[in-house]
C-alpha cells in the first residue's frame, strides 16, 4: 500500500446545506442500518477520485486545475431526492441526488482533462453526480428497499438549490473525523452582470 497522500477533487456544500443533509442523515440512522455515515463537514459532490499523489505531480494537478477552471462561470445546480447505489435489497450507498445540467457535465469533463493532462486516467464510467450520504450496508437481513425507497423518495424530496462557485482540491485523512481537508480551492467567475 502507498504511503502516498489520497486526494479527490469535488464540489463542497455550504454550511446551510451540509445542515440540511446532516438533518436528514440523523433522521434516516432510525430507519436505515448503515456502517459509515458521512460527517456533516465532509459532504461533497465527487468531481474525480484521484488516489496517491506524489510532490510534483500535485503540483502539475494544482497548477493545470487553476488554469483550466477559473475561467469558467459559476452557476445553480439542485439537490435533494434520496437514492441508492447497488443491490436493491442491501444498497451499498445511499445518497442525495444533483441534478445532472450542461454546466455540471462541462465542469467535471475539465476536471476529467485537466487530471488527464498530468497522467491521471480518464474515468470511463458515467457521470452520476450525488452526495453520499452513507455506505456500507450493515443490515443482517434484506430489506425491500424497492418499496421503502419509494417512501424515503416521498419523505426526502424536498430540492435545495445551490450556487457551484468553486471546486475543491481534497487531501484524505482516513483515520480522522471529519476525514477530509481542503487543500486548494478554484474559484468560479461570478455570473453577474
Amino acid at each position: 500500500m502507498s504511503d502516498l497522500a489520497h486526494y479527490f477533487i469535488a464540489i463542497h456544500l455550504s454550511r446551510p446545506l451540509q445542515d440540511h443533509f446532516a438533518d436528514w442523515q440523523t433522521e434516516l440512522k432510525e430507519r436505515l442500518a448503515y456502517k459509515q455515515w458521512t460527517a456533516k463537514q465532509d459532504l461533497h459532490i465527487t468531481l474525480k477520485f484521484l488516489g496517491p499523489i506524489d510532490d510534483n505531480k500535485l503540483r502539475s494537478l494544482k497548477y493545470e486545475l487553476a488554469k483550466n477552471l477559473t475561467s469558467l462561470a459559476n452557476f445553480p445546480v439542485l439537490l435533494g431526492s434520496i437514492g441508492v447505489f447497488g443491490n436493491p435489497n442491501k444498497p451499498r450507498v445511499l445518497f442525495a441526488g444533483v441534478e445532472t445540467t450542461k454546466a455540471l457535465l462541462t465542469l467535471q469533463q475539465i476536471v476529467e482533462t485537466s487530471s488527464a493532462n498530468v497522467g491521471f486516467i480518464k474515468e470511463t464510467r458515467a457521470f452520476h453526480p450525488h452526495i453520499t450520504l452513507a455506505k456500507k450496508w450493515a443490515g443482517n437481513d434484506d430489506i425491500q428497499f424497492e418499496g421503502m425507497i419509494g417512501k424515503l423518495k416521498y419523505d426526502y424530496q424536498e430540492l435545495k438549490s445551490m450556487l457551484v462557485a468553486d471546486v475543491v482540491l481534497f487531501q484524505i485523512y482516513p483515520k480522522r473525523n471529519p476525514k477530509y481537508v481542503v487543500i486548494d480551492r478554484y474559484e468560479l467567475q461570478s455570473n453577474n452582470e
